[in-house]
């Protein structure tokens, strides 16, 4: 339903350009949940607003392409866009408190949305709000209320029940619990979940919350330094990461489970995105790196069904780095 190929998006800031998503390639199945992690500052929400057609100058999508249901989404009219955007494919926003107009009434700002689209009865405009509020929740009777009346996870479903207005195919999230605790968050999620399989939209998720993925998403996509560093089913990356930079993540998480175990924090902070790079961009923090990765950009490798942007799976890279080690722990002889 939606494939994102060689997406790239730049801010065109000063003398050097910020490349934030570099060639990103991913797709989304009907009824699937894609979770989308990594630090902050890694690309995450600069993708899903380029997937979106929300992004606003200076940045920029140069180059690659975005199909939702057989039509390209970076080189559509805003007139086809503006059909497409709430009735297909709608966007909840990381703060709902800034996302929500804080003098309009909830729903007031349904109904612009329903009249936006063709919903022209207010009778209609009025059953259709109470639904998808109660689909969410929430009493009808806080249609009247303004956002500061609302909790704040309040607002976040009131959000997503704004997204699903029309019951789009495909709804994006951008960290929809990132301000709620964990009880709020774990409620928020799960009313996500029920809602999907009882309406069947995709969800395309992102979050630096690696638990609430670990339970909620189909695949998961791991993004470092505006790249794709391993992308997979979910539960075969939480049981069998393949790429330093996703053990380090797992690592940096406590779990309930098993033996008590230190926290392995990863050393270091992400690149400067504005800077061209040599290498593999997470060699400078890698417990694990070869000598190839300072000078050899990793291609993006399919291991078993899971992707994964690392020259340790390169077969002839990783063979050479064994044969070098070999030759050095082997014993020198003796001249006589």
């Amino acid at each position: 339903m939606l494939e994102v190929s060689g997406l790239t998006v730049d801010y065109l800031t000063g003398t050097n350009p910020v490349r934030a998503v570099d060639d990103v390639s991913l797709s989304v199945g009907r009824g699937e949940f894609v979770g989308i992690v990594g630090e902050s500052g890694c690309g995450k929400s600069t993708l899903l607003f380029a997937i979106a057609r929300l992004l606003s100058p200076p940045a920029v999508v140069t180059a690659g392409s975005v199909t939702f249901r057989g039509e390209n989404l970076v080189t559509m009219t805003d007139r086809r866009l503006n059909a497409i955007r709430w009735q297909n494919l709608s966007v909840v926003m990381q703060s709902a408190m800034n996302a929500l107009n804080p003098v309009m009434p909830v729903g007031a700002q349904f109904a612009d949305a329903l009249r936006a689209h063709g919903t022209i009865s207010r009778k209609a405009v009025a059953a259709r709000s109470a639904e998808v509020l109660r689909l969410v929740g929430i009493d009808a009777v806080h249609l009247g209320s303004y956002p500061h009346q609302l909790s704040g996870g309040m607002r976040q479903r009131a959000m997503i029940a704004m997204a699903l207005l029309f019951t789009p195919d495909l709804v994006i999230m951008d960290e929809p619990t990132s301000a709620l605790d964990v009880v709020a968050q774990r409620s928020l999620m799960t009313q996500i979940k029920e809602l999907q399989r009882e309406l069947g939209f995709a969800v395309v998720f992102v979050t630096h919350d690696m638990s609430l993925v670990s339970h909620y998403s189909d695949r998961l996509v791991v993004m470092y330094a505006g790249q794709v560093a391993e992308a997979g089913a979910t539960r075969r990356i939480f049981d069998r990461p393949l790429h330093p930079y996703s053990r380090g993540l797992l690592e940096a998480f406590p779990s309930i489970r098993g033996d008590k175990v230190p926290l392995q924090g990863i050393p270091g902070s992400p690149p400067d995105l504005s800077v061209i790079h040599n290498g593999c961009r997470f060699s400078p923090r890698c417990p694990v790196k070869l000598p190839a990765c300072e000078t050899t950009p990793p291609a993006l490798l399919d291991r078993e069904g899971t992707s994964v942007r690392c020259l340790l799976y390169d077969p002839g890279i990783a063979a050479v780095a064994q044969a070098e080690a070999g030759q050095a722990t082997q014993p020198r002889r003796r001249r006589l």
